[in-house]
């Protein structure tokens, strides 16, 4: 693999004479950077800018899709890397550092739990789930027909689409259309598809806006990119910054970087920072493994009454413990309480105000906090964001898409006239590096100024960074599709995420062998599974530290709620 400063064309750094990912992915840091002025550190500024691109890639982008998802990534790790060089630099004084991005890792990243395999298998082998816990309580994942409550339909009006979503409880979104919520005798794909998107089509998209409020559920209507720009919404987000980070207190001191010695074969940054999240599916998991990978210890604490996508925890647990507790039980909440007094960071992934309503919101930990002498730094995520009309509505990685305008692109970049959901959840792991971003910078501004801070960030914001990098010209999009697959071509708006997924990485494993090479996994025996799990390997190196996972993942609920008593994988400390 050859370095890349992202040079391309006279090799001075001008226009290029062709598009290339490292020129579109400097183009996109560059945007980013002044998207989050005034929230970052100067400090990591000029690690950011001596940032060296690796990529083996000197064709066409790796999705078949029209969206600068490569680029868009790659630019949030440089940032990252630069945030860690400039935490480590605490410890040791600045210094120049050699900060490196791998643009093949930082892709794979974005469909991470796709790669991943238990047991030898991946989350589409019908065996697999063998290994798994069942945390699917409500069968809104493995019961075909409710998963496919799931999903982008067109409604009443030719040419308007709603993507209703059945979230984790697929019986309230079914009868909301007039269809029971099991259907033992309805087993078959096409099928299933058929008969629910018969039922979305009885409907109005504004008469299944007012029906999805009534009962609380996600869904929403599928807006173009301009369409959603002139929504009220959209015209206050895109004013917000990728992400957001706020004073919360600043009567406590400055709290340095504990620093703890580990056994990984350089210092991590992050080493002895403990972090509590509070967290299901992918984006708010998705921070906490960032901040796993630098050294963190994260306990993911999740409700045992609360479903759970099994196979998403195989990617999304590396490097934490979890444990169960039920934040409504008085016995549960006096151990999270304990637990509290010695974090550094608590995760929220949950709808806006959730947690204030137990009384774990930022106020709230204050207070339960005050005494301990040190700050804590605040992290939440949603769907819709933290301002605007929208920001208390459910979400998920598929809404974020289709009312953003992603889906729309998608579509008619395939010569379709119809939005088609991208392939992988990209947006839910672009939200989780920018989440672990803000945590990353919260620690840093506490260890300089001392306080407590709340960060905020959204799937919605993520897709609006992406979405002002541009699509890909028409040139570009005839050359993707002469290269990969008619059948990915072939979706339409009503095919799954399984099938719209499924359909892309055979597409992307024959254009793109070196985004699936070995050197990019790491594999691991994880005794909570029982199983050799095999992930992919992180994408950043900062010179003079260490950043990969101490130990292997696990189910939800595994393990005692303590931060006493960790164990060390040797096994991943070899990556």
């Amino acid at each position: 693999m050859t370095p890349f400063l992202g040079l391309d064309g006279d090799g001075k750094g001008g226009t290029p004479n062709i598009y290339t990912l490292l020129h579109g992915t400097r183009k996109a840091l560059g945007r980013l950077l002044s998207q989050a002025d005034g929230q970052l550190p100067k400090e990591c500024l000029p690690h950011i800018a001596k940032t060296t691109f690796l990529t083996a890639n000197t064709g066409s982008p790796y999705f078949p899709s029209p969206l600068k998802q490569t680029e868009a990534i790659s630019a949030l790790k440089a940032v990252e890397a630069g945030i860690a060089a400039a935490i480590a630099d605490l410890e040791t004084a600045p210094r120049a550092r050699k900060v490196e991005v791998d643009l093949e890792r930082a892709s794979a990243f974005l469909f991470s739990t796709y790669l991943a395999t238990l047991g030898g298998m991946d989350k589409g082998h019908p065996n697999v789930r063998s290994f798994l816990k069942d945390t699917d309580l409500l069968q809104a994942q493995s019961n075909l027909y409710r998963r496919l409550s799931a999903n982008l339909y067109e409604t009443k009006n030719a040419g308007e689409y709603f993507h209703l979503h059945g979230s984790l409880e697929a019986t309230k979104a079914l009868n909301m259309i007039g269809l029971e919520g099991h259907r033992p005798d309805m087993t078959d794909y096409h099928e299933c598809v058929k008969l629910i998107e018969s039922h979305v089509k009885q409907f109005t998209a504004d008469e299944l806006e007012e029906k999805n409020w009534g009962i609380k559920q996600a869904g929403v209507t599928c807006l173009k990119w301009e369409e959603f720009k002139a929504t009220e919404h959209g015209q206050i987000l895109m004013q917000e910054p990728p992400w957001k980070i706020d004073v919360l207190e600043s009567t406590t001191p400055p709290t340095a970087f504990p620093c703890t010695p580990s056994r990984a074969p350089k210092p991590q940054i992050l080493s002895g920072i403990r972090v509590l999240e509070l967290c299901r599916i992918i984006a708010g998991p998705a921070i906490g493994r960032g901040l796993a990978e630098y050294g963190a210890e994260v306990i993911k604490v999740t409700s045992p009454n609360l479903s759970d996508v099994p196979f998403f925890q195989v990617d999304g647990n590396l490097g934490k413990h979890t444990t169960d507790l039920n934040l409504k039980d008085p016995a549960d909440r006096k151990v999270f309480e304990e637990l509290l007094q010695s974090a550094d960071v608590v995760l929220d992934g949950y709808r806006k105000g959730a947690l204030d309503r137990l009384g774990y919101g930022p106020k709230g930990l204050i207070e339960l906090t005050k005494s301990r002498g040190k700050g804590i730094i605040y992290v939440a995520e949603n769907c819709f964001g933290h301002v605007g009309p929208w920001s208390s509505r459910p979400g998920w990685q598929q809404i974020a898409d289709c009312v953003t305008g992603v889906a729309w692109e998608q579509g008619l970049a395939m010569g379709l006239d119809e939005p088609v959901v991208p392939p992988f959840p990209m947006s839910d792991y672009g939200t989780g590096c920018m989440g672990t971003i803000a945590a990353l910078t919260g620690l840093y501004r506490r260890a300089k100024e001392g306080g407590s801070y709340v960060c905020t960030t959204s799937l919605c914001q993520y897709d609006i960074y992406l979405l002002g990098l541009g699509v890909y010209d028409t040139k570009m999009m005839a050359k993707l599709r002469a290269q990969h697959d008619d059948h990915f071509f072939a979706l339409r708006h009503n095919d799954s995420v399984d099938e719209v997924g499924k359909r892309a990485l055979k597409t992307m494993r024959r254009t793109h062998p070196e985004l699936f090479e070995e050197r990019h996994l790491q594999q691991c025996y994880s005794v909570p599974f029982k199983a050799e799990v095999r992930t992919v390997k992180p994408c950043v190196d900062v010179e003079g530290t260490w950043n990969g996972f101490v130990r292997s993942t696990r189910p939800n609920g595994y393990d005692g709620p303590t931060w006493e008593g960790w164990e060390v994988d040797e096994g991943m400390l070899k990556a």
